[in-house]
């Protein structure tokens, strides 16, 4: 058999590679411009590799029951790894992928083709754009993994953004949203503020490094209209291979005390990332 060999396409917004991963037969990684998107293994779609996407799968697998399937929509699609997991984990699951890059949505259905059985509907489109668009509570659970380069779009960190987002989830569901700071986090401690004026309950998951101002780094911020199950996700990130904090309630609120909200006339991308943060050797 011939071993796969990594694949090159300039996309509509910079250039995209899939390299095989030596170690797992039908394992991919994903960059675009050199900066690491996603990890998809084909033959165990409940594979998270990247540690925040184990955190993100970590409030997923807590937002339900186990199996139940959801209805989610996920603004920003790279190479398809948490849609997998969920027609993997949660069978029966109708979800909707929306990517600004339609280029890299044709690289990854080409090469990375999803399971027959996965309901999955993909979309080339603007992630605000299709979520003003999109019916009112029409969604379980809504997950944003969107960066333009390697940063959040500015108009993706407003109230008036936010707003739209509970407009979309049902009374019981979750926004889930994947950023990226290091201290002092005005980034970070700003979007917890304007997803607090739409969410009454939220949670903070992030390496303990991060949370001390070590590194820049990712956090995964979940908000809800309804309790999270805080205490499942904490005994979850606490025993991954890769552990994680999660902050909530009054230390959350400390955390973000003095953070503003922001308008959309004040919206700036989150900050750029130092050299060589997300890069690969």
């Amino acid at each position: 058999m011939s071993e796969p060999i990594p694949v090159t396409r300039v996309v509509d917004h910079g250039t995209a590679k899939l390299m095989p991963d030596v170690d797992r037969e039908r394992a991919w990684l994903l960059t675009v411009d050199g900066a690491p998107q996603s990890y998809v293994d084909l033959d165990e779609p409940a594979h998270l590799e990247f540690e925040y996407v184990r955190r993100l799968g970590h409030v997923l697998d807590t937002v339900a029951e186990p199996g139940r399937p959801l209805d989610v929509l996920h603004l920003g699609g790279g190479a398809l790894t948490l849609p997998r997991y969920l027609a993997a984990t949660r069978p029966g699951s109708r979800q909707h992928v929306v990517e600004f890059d339609r280029g890299l949505l044709e690289l990854v259905a080409e090469h990375l083709p999803l399971p027959a059985d996965a309901d999955v509907s993909l979309h080339a489109a603007d992630a605000r754009a299709w979520l003003e668009a999109a019916p009112d509570d029409s969604a379980d659970v809504l997950v944003a993994d969107v960066f333009g380069g390697s940063r959040v779009p500015a108009h993706l960190t407003s109230v008036a953004y936010a707003q739209e987002a509970a407009r979309v989830l049902r009374p019981g569901g979750v926004y889930l949203v994947n950023l990226a700071d290091a201290a002092p986090f005005a980034f970070l401690r700003s979007q917890i503020a304007t997803l607090g004026t739409r969410f009454e309950e939220l949670a903070l998951i992030a390496e303990p490094g991060v949370l001390r101002g070590r590194r820049f780094g990712n956090a995964v911020v979940a908000a809800a209209r309804q309790p999270l199950d805080v205490a499942a996700l904490s005994r979850a990130t606490a025993a991954d291979a890769f552990p994680a904090r999660v902050e909530h309630g009054a230390a959350l609120r400390d955390f973000a005390r003095g953070a503003r909200p922001v308008r959309d006339e004040d919206a700036v991308p989150s900050p750029e990332p130092p050299a060589g943060a997300f890069g690969i050797g």
